[in-house]
């Protein structure tokens, strides 16, 4: 059984009156979930666009409610605490998490970073002992799949790439995964955007095709690791 949650990023929608408008990485990611769905190996999707629909900032109050014993938060903390239980136990039930996310400014958007502040909590994806020295902080979360889409206007921005150095964006999604759980990273990534010239035609098609291939490939795992279960059951 397969648990896909999918998060968008961008504060674009996928289609717009002006198609030059439409975003991206969501399209590519809409693509990657169509594929899977034909192979009919998804049994749960959740979908959040944060970028249109932004969770809200953490705050002073939000600290407070966190740092507070479970069994003595009030009814506001309990509320102001709410939708970060909800993340959470979506984070919680997937097997598979998409992530589809623009390069703003050379890193993430603000409303993708507002959602893992309400996700990477303690007590609820990490723990926290000074016991492990100068690591104290261990995910609580394991055994799931990320799929990285992503979408920038410059290029180069691959480990060995001319603008390695300028990338905050996956480097981060991936220093950040492991709250998630993920044990497991696959990359798509469309560039050249702001050139408008063949080079982001081949990227954006190759993105596409890979998004493609990569939902294929993973069917075909998932049914395998099914037939396995079935014969030893």
């Amino acid at each position: 059984m397969t648990t896909l949650l999918h998060i968008d990023a961008s504060v674009r929608a996928a289609f717009n009156p002006n198609p030059s408008h439409n975003s991206i990485s969501k399209n590519i990611a809409k693509r990657f979930i169509e594929t899977l769905k034909q192979q009919q190996v998804i049994d749960e999707y959740i979908y959040r666009d944060v970028g249109m629909n932004p969770p809200a900032f953490i705050n002073q109050d939000w600290i407070g409610a966190v740092f507070s014993p479970e069994e003595k938060r009030t009814t506001a903390q309990k509320e102001i605490l709410a939708l970060s239980d909800q993340l959470i136990a979506e984070v919680a039930a997937a097997d598979l998490i998409v992530i589809a996310s623009p390069m703003y400014n050379y890193g993430m958007p603000a409303q993708l970073k507002a959602w893992f502040d309400q996700i990477i909590r303690i007590n609820k994806t990490f723990d926290f002992d000074l016991a492990r020295g100068d690591f104290p902080l261990q995910p609580l979360l394991s055994g799931k799949r990320l799929v990285i889409i992503t979408s920038s206007g410059e290029f180069g921005f691959d480990t060995d790439g001319i603008r390695a150095n300028q990338s905050h964006l996956v480097p981060h999604l991936r220093t950040l995964s492991k709250y998630l759980g993920i044990e497991h990273i696959d990359e798509i990534a469309s560039e050249y955007q702001e050139f408008a010239d063949t080079r982001h035609q081949k990227s954006l098609d190759n993105a596409f095709n890979q998004a493609e291939t990569l939902a294929t490939e993973l069917a075909l795992f998932q049914q395998r690791n099914s037939a396995l279960h079935v014969e030893y059951e």
